[in-house]
Protein backbone atom coordinates (compact mmCIF):
# COMPACT_ATOMS: atom_id res chain seq x y z
CA UNK A 1 0.00 0.00 0.00
CA UNK A 2 1.24 3.48 -0.89
CA UNK A 3 1.35 5.61 2.26
CA UNK A 4 1.73 9.37 2.50
CA UNK A 5 4.37 10.93 4.77
CA UNK A 6 1.56 11.71 7.24
CA UNK A 7 0.44 8.07 7.15
CA UNK A 8 4.03 6.97 7.80
CA UNK A 9 4.33 9.28 10.80
CA UNK A 10 1.16 7.84 12.27
CA UNK A 11 2.38 4.32 11.55
CA UNK A 12 5.64 4.73 13.49
CA UNK A 13 3.84 6.23 16.47
CA UNK A 14 4.68 9.93 16.14
CA UNK A 15 1.05 10.84 16.91
CA UNK A 16 0.66 8.52 19.87
CA UNK A 17 -0.29 4.89 20.47
CA UNK A 18 -4.01 5.21 19.71
CA UNK A 19 -3.39 6.83 16.33
CA UNK A 20 -0.69 4.25 15.63
CA UNK A 21 -3.05 1.38 16.43
CA UNK A 22 -5.76 2.94 14.26
CA UNK A 23 -3.56 3.42 11.20
CA UNK A 24 -2.09 -0.07 11.62
CA UNK A 25 -5.62 -1.46 11.61
CA UNK A 26 -6.53 0.48 8.47
CA UNK A 27 -3.37 -0.65 6.67
CA UNK A 28 -4.08 -4.31 7.51
CA UNK A 29 -7.68 -3.90 6.44
CA UNK A 30 -6.77 -2.08 3.24
CA UNK A 31 -4.19 -4.72 2.33
CA UNK A 32 -6.79 -7.46 2.73
CA UNK A 33 -9.22 -5.50 0.55
CA UNK A 34 -6.59 -4.85 -2.12
CA UNK A 35 -6.50 -1.06 -1.63
CA UNK A 36 -3.57 0.75 -3.18
CA UNK A 37 -3.77 3.68 -0.77
CA UNK A 38 -5.77 5.45 1.92
CA UNK A 39 -7.86 8.57 1.33
CA UNK A 40 -9.14 11.37 3.55
CA UNK A 41 -12.57 11.21 5.09
CA UNK A 42 -14.33 13.74 7.30
CA UNK A 43 -17.62 11.88 7.64
CA UNK A 44 -17.58 8.76 9.80
CA UNK A 45 -20.50 6.97 11.45
CA UNK A 46 -19.75 4.12 13.85
CA UNK A 47 -20.97 2.32 16.96
CA UNK A 48 -18.75 2.69 20.00
CA UNK A 49 -21.07 2.80 23.02
CA UNK A 50 -20.49 -0.35 25.02
CA UNK A 51 -23.12 -2.14 27.07
CA UNK A 52 -23.13 -4.87 29.71
CA UNK A 53 -22.31 -7.65 27.24
CA UNK A 54 -18.98 -6.01 26.44
CA UNK A 55 -18.26 -5.20 30.08
CA UNK A 56 -18.81 -8.80 31.14
CA UNK A 57 -16.21 -9.98 28.61
CA UNK A 58 -13.49 -7.70 30.03
CA UNK A 59 -14.71 -7.59 33.61
CA UNK A 60 -14.71 -3.77 33.60
CA UNK A 61 -16.93 -0.84 32.73
CA UNK A 62 -13.98 1.51 32.17
CA UNK A 63 -14.73 3.22 28.83
CA UNK A 64 -11.04 3.61 27.92
CA UNK A 65 -10.46 -0.13 28.35
CA UNK A 66 -13.62 -1.02 26.41
CA UNK A 67 -12.84 1.35 23.54
CA UNK A 68 -9.22 0.21 23.29
CA UNK A 69 -10.20 -3.46 23.24
CA UNK A 70 -13.31 -3.47 21.10
CA UNK A 71 -12.66 -0.50 18.78
CA UNK A 72 -8.87 -0.67 18.38
CA UNK A 73 -8.17 -4.37 19.03
CA UNK A 74 -5.67 -3.50 21.80
CA UNK A 75 -5.18 -5.68 24.86
CA UNK A 76 -4.24 -2.71 27.08
CA UNK A 77 -5.98 0.66 27.30
CA UNK A 78 -4.33 3.66 25.61
CA UNK A 79 -5.03 7.37 25.74
CA UNK A 80 -7.26 8.28 22.81
CA UNK A 81 -7.07 11.89 21.56
CA UNK A 82 -9.85 13.97 20.02
CA UNK A 83 -11.03 12.40 16.78
CA UNK A 84 -9.79 13.99 13.56
CA UNK A 85 -12.84 13.21 11.40
CA UNK A 86 -16.34 14.49 11.97
CA UNK A 87 -17.90 11.48 13.65
CA UNK A 88 -21.30 10.37 14.86
CA UNK A 89 -22.52 7.49 16.97
CA UNK A 90 -25.02 5.25 15.23
CA UNK A 91 -27.87 3.35 16.88
CA UNK A 92 -26.99 2.10 20.35
CA UNK A 93 -28.00 -0.50 22.93
CA UNK A 94 -30.58 1.52 24.86
CA UNK A 95 -33.07 4.37 24.88
CA UNK A 96 -31.23 7.06 26.81
CA UNK A 97 -34.41 8.30 28.53
CA UNK A 98 -36.56 5.15 28.78
CA UNK A 99 -33.95 2.43 29.32
CA UNK A 100 -35.99 0.99 32.18
CA UNK A 101 -38.59 -0.16 29.61
CA UNK A 102 -35.89 -2.44 28.21
CA UNK A 103 -35.23 -4.02 31.61
CA UNK A 104 -31.77 -2.44 31.88
CA UNK A 105 -30.35 -2.26 35.39
CA UNK A 106 -29.49 1.23 36.72
CA UNK A 107 -25.82 0.23 37.10
CA UNK A 108 -25.68 -0.81 33.43
CA UNK A 109 -27.34 2.45 32.39
CA UNK A 110 -24.68 4.39 34.30
CA UNK A 111 -21.93 2.41 32.59
CA UNK A 112 -23.44 3.25 29.19
CA UNK A 113 -23.64 6.92 30.24
CA UNK A 114 -19.91 6.76 30.95
CA UNK A 115 -19.17 5.17 27.58
CA UNK A 116 -21.24 7.85 25.85
CA UNK A 117 -19.48 10.65 27.74
CA UNK A 118 -16.12 9.19 26.68
CA UNK A 119 -17.13 9.59 23.02
CA UNK A 120 -18.52 13.09 23.52
CA UNK A 121 -15.21 14.19 25.06
CA UNK A 122 -13.51 13.14 21.83
CA UNK A 123 -15.90 15.06 19.61
CA UNK A 124 -18.51 12.48 18.64
CA UNK A 125 -22.09 13.54 17.89
CA UNK A 126 -24.17 11.02 19.81
CA UNK A 127 -27.11 10.82 17.42
CA UNK A 128 -27.84 7.17 18.29
CA UNK A 129 -29.80 6.41 15.15
CA UNK A 130 -29.44 4.08 12.19
CA UNK A 131 -30.61 6.99 10.00
CA UNK A 132 -28.20 9.92 10.58
CA UNK A 133 -29.29 11.33 7.21
CA UNK A 134 -32.73 12.02 8.76
CA UNK A 135 -31.28 14.24 11.49
CA UNK A 136 -28.68 16.37 9.77
CA UNK A 137 -25.75 14.18 8.72
CA UNK A 138 -26.29 14.34 4.97
CA UNK A 139 -23.13 13.57 2.96
CA UNK A 140 -22.55 15.49 -0.25
CA UNK A 141 -22.62 13.84 -3.65
CA UNK A 142 -19.27 12.12 -4.21
CA UNK A 143 -18.09 12.61 -0.61
CA UNK A 144 -15.87 9.83 0.75
CA UNK A 145 -17.31 8.51 4.02
CA UNK A 146 -16.71 5.61 6.38
CA UNK A 147 -20.08 4.44 7.68
CA UNK A 148 -21.33 1.39 9.50
CA UNK A 149 -24.98 0.19 9.40
CA UNK A 150 -26.08 -1.59 6.25
CA UNK A 151 -29.32 0.36 5.78
CA UNK A 152 -27.50 3.70 6.08
CA UNK A 153 -24.70 2.63 3.73
CA UNK A 154 -27.05 1.62 0.92
CA UNK A 155 -29.03 4.85 1.39
CA UNK A 156 -26.12 7.28 1.16
CA UNK A 157 -24.40 5.34 -1.65
CA UNK A 158 -27.54 5.08 -3.74
CA UNK A 159 -29.88 7.94 -2.87
CA UNK A 160 -27.30 10.63 -2.04
CA UNK A 161 -24.40 9.51 -4.23
CA UNK A 162 -21.91 9.59 -1.37
CA UNK A 163 -19.22 6.89 -1.25
CA UNK A 164 -18.67 4.35 1.49
CA UNK A 165 -18.19 0.68 2.08
CA UNK A 166 -20.02 -1.04 4.92
CA UNK A 167 -17.48 -0.53 7.67
CA UNK A 168 -17.13 -2.42 10.94
CA UNK A 169 -16.79 -1.08 14.45
CA UNK A 170 -12.99 -1.27 14.29
CA UNK A 171 -12.45 0.26 10.84
CA UNK A 172 -14.91 3.10 11.48
CA UNK A 173 -13.29 3.88 14.84
CA UNK A 174 -9.87 3.89 13.17
CA UNK A 175 -11.19 6.33 10.55
CA UNK A 176 -12.61 8.57 13.27
CA UNK A 177 -9.18 8.78 14.90
CA UNK A 178 -7.09 9.19 11.72
CA UNK A 179 -9.44 10.78 9.18
CA UNK A 180 -8.39 8.07 6.68
CA UNK A 181 -10.09 5.11 5.01
CA UNK A 182 -8.99 2.57 2.36
CA UNK A 183 -9.56 3.69 -1.23
CA UNK A 184 -11.30 0.54 -2.42
CA UNK A 185 -14.75 -0.90 -3.13
CA UNK A 186 -17.56 1.64 -3.43
CA UNK A 187 -15.11 4.53 -3.28
CA UNK A 188 -14.16 3.58 -6.86
CA UNK A 189 -16.19 4.38 -9.99
CA UNK A 190 -15.94 0.83 -11.35
CA UNK A 191 -17.52 -0.80 -8.31
CA UNK A 192 -20.50 1.55 -8.45
CA UNK A 193 -21.73 0.45 -11.88
CA UNK A 194 -24.74 -1.85 -12.04
CA UNK A 195 -24.10 -5.52 -12.71
CA UNK A 196 -27.65 -6.92 -12.57
CA UNK A 197 -30.94 -5.70 -13.99
CA UNK A 198 -34.30 -6.05 -12.27
CA UNK A 199 -37.28 -6.02 -14.65
CA UNK A 200 -40.27 -4.84 -12.57
CA UNK A 201 -43.60 -6.15 -13.90
CA UNK A 202 -45.91 -5.63 -10.96
CA UNK A 203 -46.85 -2.32 -9.29
CA UNK A 204 -44.52 -1.16 -6.51
CA UNK A 205 -46.39 1.75 -4.97
CA UNK A 206 -46.89 1.55 -1.22
CA UNK A 207 -44.24 1.43 1.50
CA UNK A 208 -45.19 -2.20 2.10
CA UNK A 209 -44.54 -2.84 -1.61
CA UNK A 210 -41.08 -1.27 -1.40
CA UNK A 211 -40.18 -3.37 1.65
CA UNK A 212 -41.17 -6.53 -0.19
CA UNK A 213 -39.44 -5.48 -3.39
CA UNK A 214 -36.21 -4.71 -1.54
CA UNK A 215 -36.25 -8.03 0.28
CA UNK A 216 -36.73 -9.90 -2.99
CA UNK A 217 -33.98 -7.92 -4.75
CA UNK A 218 -31.45 -8.55 -1.97
CA UNK A 219 -32.16 -12.26 -1.99
CA UNK A 220 -31.83 -12.34 -5.79
CA UNK A 221 -28.62 -10.31 -6.31
CA UNK A 222 -26.86 -10.78 -2.92
CA UNK A 223 -23.84 -8.40 -2.96
CA UNK A 224 -24.21 -7.19 -6.56
CA UNK A 225 -25.32 -3.73 -7.74
CA UNK A 226 -28.80 -3.86 -9.31
CA UNK A 227 -30.48 -1.36 -11.60
CA UNK A 228 -34.27 -1.24 -11.27
CA UNK A 229 -36.18 -0.97 -14.51
CA UNK A 230 -39.93 -0.46 -14.62
CA UNK A 231 -42.69 2.05 -15.20
CA UNK A 232 -43.88 4.49 -12.54
CA UNK A 233 -41.20 3.62 -9.97
CA UNK A 234 -41.26 6.87 -8.01
CA UNK A 235 -40.63 6.10 -4.34
CA UNK A 236 -40.64 8.61 -1.49
CA UNK A 237 -37.60 9.01 0.75
CA UNK A 238 -39.30 6.76 3.31
CA UNK A 239 -39.83 4.07 0.70
CA UNK A 240 -36.19 4.34 -0.44
CA UNK A 241 -35.15 3.95 3.20
CA UNK A 242 -37.24 0.81 3.58
CA UNK A 243 -36.21 -0.66 0.22
CA UNK A 244 -32.50 -0.34 0.93
CA UNK A 245 -32.76 -1.77 4.43
CA UNK A 246 -34.66 -4.79 3.14
CA UNK A 247 -32.21 -5.39 0.28
CA UNK A 248 -29.26 -5.19 2.67
CA UNK A 249 -30.91 -7.73 5.00
CA UNK A 250 -31.83 -10.55 2.63
CA UNK A 251 -28.64 -9.93 0.64
CA UNK A 252 -25.70 -7.61 1.02
CA UNK A 253 -26.76 -4.79 -1.30
CA UNK A 254 -24.69 -1.67 -0.66
CA UNK A 255 -25.75 0.24 -3.77
CA UNK A 256 -28.46 0.24 -6.42
CA UNK A 257 -29.58 2.48 -9.26
CA UNK A 258 -33.11 3.68 -10.05
CA UNK A 259 -32.88 5.84 -13.19
CA UNK A 260 -34.61 9.16 -12.78
CA UNK A 261 -34.51 8.90 -8.99
CA UNK A 262 -31.00 8.06 -7.79
CA UNK A 263 -28.33 10.53 -8.95
CA UNK A 264 -25.59 8.53 -10.67
CA UNK A 265 -27.46 7.20 -13.71
CA UNK A 266 -30.25 8.73 -15.77
CA UNK A 267 -30.82 5.56 -17.77
CA UNK A 268 -30.45 1.81 -17.37
CA UNK A 269 -27.65 1.85 -19.94
CA UNK A 270 -25.76 4.53 -18.04
CA UNK A 271 -26.13 2.58 -14.78
CA UNK A 272 -24.65 -0.49 -16.45
CA UNK A 273 -21.76 1.53 -17.85
CA UNK A 274 -22.53 0.43 -21.39
CA UNK A 275 -22.14 -3.26 -20.58
CA UNK A 276 -24.82 -5.96 -20.70
CA UNK A 277 -26.10 -7.10 -17.28
CA UNK A 278 -24.65 -10.31 -15.89
CA UNK A 279 -28.21 -11.41 -15.17
CA UNK A 280 -31.75 -10.10 -15.52
CA UNK A 281 -34.44 -11.05 -12.99
CA UNK A 282 -38.18 -10.43 -13.23
CA UNK A 283 -40.13 -9.14 -10.26
CA UNK A 284 -43.80 -9.93 -10.77
CA UNK A 285 -46.93 -10.68 -8.74
CA UNK A 286 -45.76 -14.24 -8.07
CA UNK A 287 -42.40 -13.01 -6.75
CA UNK A 288 -44.21 -10.55 -4.48
CA UNK A 289 -46.50 -13.24 -3.05
CA UNK A 290 -43.54 -15.56 -2.44
CA UNK A 291 -41.74 -12.76 -0.59
CA UNK A 292 -44.72 -12.17 1.70
CA UNK A 293 -44.73 -15.87 2.54
CA UNK A 294 -40.98 -15.84 3.16
CA UNK A 295 -41.13 -12.87 5.54
CA UNK A 296 -43.99 -14.49 7.50
CA UNK A 297 -42.54 -18.01 7.41
CA UNK A 298 -41.87 -18.13 11.16
CA UNK A 299 -45.44 -17.19 12.12
CA UNK A 300 -48.33 -19.54 12.80
CA UNK A 301 -50.10 -18.04 15.83
CA UNK A 302 -52.35 -15.03 15.15
CA UNK A 303 -52.46 -13.73 18.71
CA UNK A 304 -49.89 -10.90 18.61
CA UNK A 305 -48.00 -9.91 21.76
CA UNK A 306 -45.87 -7.09 20.37
CA UNK A 307 -45.95 -4.72 17.40
CA UNK A 308 -42.81 -2.84 16.37
CA UNK A 309 -42.82 0.14 13.97
CA UNK A 310 -39.71 2.01 12.89
CA UNK A 311 -36.84 0.09 11.29
CA UNK A 312 -34.88 1.85 9.97
CA UNK A 313 -35.87 4.51 12.48
CA UNK A 314 -39.23 6.00 11.54
CA UNK A 315 -39.46 9.29 9.69
CA UNK A 316 -41.77 11.92 11.11
CA UNK A 317 -44.46 11.11 8.55
CA UNK A 318 -44.42 7.49 9.72
CA UNK A 319 -44.92 8.60 13.32
CA UNK A 320 -47.79 10.81 12.13
CA UNK A 321 -49.39 7.82 10.42
CA UNK A 322 -49.28 5.75 13.62
CA UNK A 323 -50.75 8.65 15.60
CA UNK A 324 -53.59 8.97 13.09
CA UNK A 325 -54.36 5.25 13.25
CA UNK A 326 -54.47 5.08 17.07
CA UNK A 327 -56.10 8.45 17.80
CA UNK A 328 -58.99 8.08 20.28
CA UNK A 329 -58.46 4.31 20.33
CA UNK A 330 -56.76 1.91 22.73
CA UNK A 331 -54.12 -0.75 22.24
CA UNK A 332 -55.24 -4.25 23.23
CA UNK A 333 -54.41 -5.18 26.84
CA UNK A 334 -52.63 -8.27 25.50
CA UNK A 335 -50.38 -6.38 23.06
CA UNK A 336 -47.60 -3.78 23.19
CA UNK A 337 -46.98 -1.24 20.42
CA UNK A 338 -43.59 0.47 20.29
CA UNK A 339 -42.57 3.05 17.69
CA UNK A 340 -38.85 3.76 17.17
CA UNK A 341 -37.58 7.06 15.79
CA UNK A 342 -34.43 9.20 16.17
CA UNK A 343 -34.44 11.19 19.40
CA UNK A 344 -34.34 14.47 17.44
CA UNK A 345 -37.49 13.44 15.57
CA UNK A 346 -39.08 12.21 18.77
CA UNK A 347 -38.70 15.70 20.23
CA UNK A 348 -40.36 17.16 17.15
CA UNK A 349 -43.13 14.56 17.33
CA UNK A 350 -43.60 15.50 20.98
CA UNK A 351 -43.97 19.18 20.05
CA UNK A 352 -46.60 18.25 17.45
CA UNK A 353 -48.59 16.27 20.03
CA UNK A 354 -47.95 12.98 18.24
CA UNK A 355 -46.22 11.34 21.19
CA UNK A 356 -49.10 12.29 23.48
CA UNK A 357 -51.62 10.81 21.04
CA UNK A 358 -49.68 7.55 20.74
CA UNK A 359 -49.09 7.26 24.49
CA UNK A 360 -52.76 7.99 25.20
CA UNK A 361 -53.55 4.86 23.21
CA UNK A 362 -51.26 2.83 25.48
CA UNK A 363 -48.30 2.66 23.06
CA UNK A 364 -44.74 4.02 23.39
CA UNK A 365 -42.40 6.11 21.27
CA UNK A 366 -38.77 5.06 21.83
CA UNK A 367 -35.45 6.29 20.46
CA UNK A 368 -31.72 5.50 20.19
CA UNK A 369 -32.06 1.72 19.75
CA UNK A 370 -34.28 -1.08 18.42
CA UNK A 371 -35.18 -4.68 19.40
CA UNK A 372 -32.57 -6.20 17.08
CA UNK A 373 -29.65 -4.01 18.26
CA UNK A 374 -30.64 -3.86 21.93
CA UNK A 375 -31.89 -7.45 21.89
CA UNK A 376 -35.00 -6.79 23.96
CA UNK A 377 -38.74 -7.36 23.62
CA UNK A 378 -41.64 -6.84 26.02
CA UNK A 379 -41.61 -9.65 28.62
CA UNK A 380 -43.49 -12.73 27.50
CA UNK A 381 -43.39 -11.93 23.78
CA UNK A 382 -43.91 -15.01 21.64
CA UNK A 383 -45.40 -13.43 18.51
CA UNK A 384 -44.49 -10.04 17.09
CA UNK A 385 -45.53 -8.03 14.03
CA UNK A 386 -43.66 -5.34 12.15
CA UNK A 387 -43.83 -3.12 9.07
CA UNK A 388 -40.09 -3.64 8.51
CA UNK A 389 -38.74 -6.42 6.31
CA UNK A 390 -35.41 -5.99 8.11
CA UNK A 391 -36.89 -6.65 11.56
CA UNK A 392 -39.00 -9.52 10.20
CA UNK A 393 -35.75 -11.00 8.87
CA UNK A 394 -33.66 -10.66 12.04
CA UNK A 395 -35.83 -10.66 15.18
CA UNK A 396 -37.26 -14.21 14.92
CA UNK A 397 -33.71 -15.59 14.78
CA UNK A 398 -32.34 -13.25 17.47
CA UNK A 399 -35.19 -13.60 19.95
CA UNK A 400 -36.72 -16.98 19.08
CA UNK A 401 -40.18 -15.53 18.40
CA UNK A 402 -42.70 -15.77 15.57
CA UNK A 403 -42.84 -12.78 13.22
CA UNK A 404 -45.54 -11.32 10.98
CA UNK A 405 -44.80 -8.69 8.32
CA UNK A 406 -47.29 -6.20 6.89
CA UNK A 407 -48.19 -2.57 6.33
CA UNK A 408 -48.23 0.01 9.12
CA UNK A 409 -52.02 -0.06 9.08
CA UNK A 410 -52.14 -3.85 9.32
CA UNK A 411 -49.62 -3.82 12.16
CA UNK A 412 -51.42 -1.10 14.11
CA UNK A 413 -54.70 -2.97 13.65
CA UNK A 414 -53.02 -6.03 15.17
CA UNK A 415 -51.97 -3.89 18.14
CA UNK A 416 -55.48 -2.56 18.59
CA UNK A 417 -57.17 -5.97 18.35
CA UNK A 418 -54.43 -8.28 19.59
CA UNK A 419 -54.81 -10.39 16.44
CA UNK A 420 -53.06 -10.64 13.08
CA UNK A 421 -55.81 -10.45 10.45
CA UNK A 422 -53.91 -10.06 7.17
Amino acid sequence: MQLTPADERMLVGDDGPAVQAAIQLLVRYGDLMGAERLIDTDNVCGANIFGPRHARVLGTTDPAALFSRFSLDLAEPVEVPAFRAHSCQLIGPRDREQWDVQGIAPSDALAMDSSEAYLVERGVDVLSTCTPYQVGVVPQFGEHCAWMESSAVVYINSVLGARTNTEGRESSAASMITGRTPYVGYHLDEARRATHMIDVRTPVVTTEDWNLFGYWVGDRVQDAVPVLAGERLRPSHVQLKQFGAAAASSGDVEMYHLPGVTPEAATVEQALGGRPPRATSVYDATARAETVASLCRTATDRDVDFVMIGCPHAALEQVREVARLVERRRISDSTSLWVFTPSALRRQADEEGLVATIEAAGARVLSDTCPAIGQFLPPGTKVFATDSAKQAHYVPAIAGVQGWFGSVETCVTAALTGRWAA
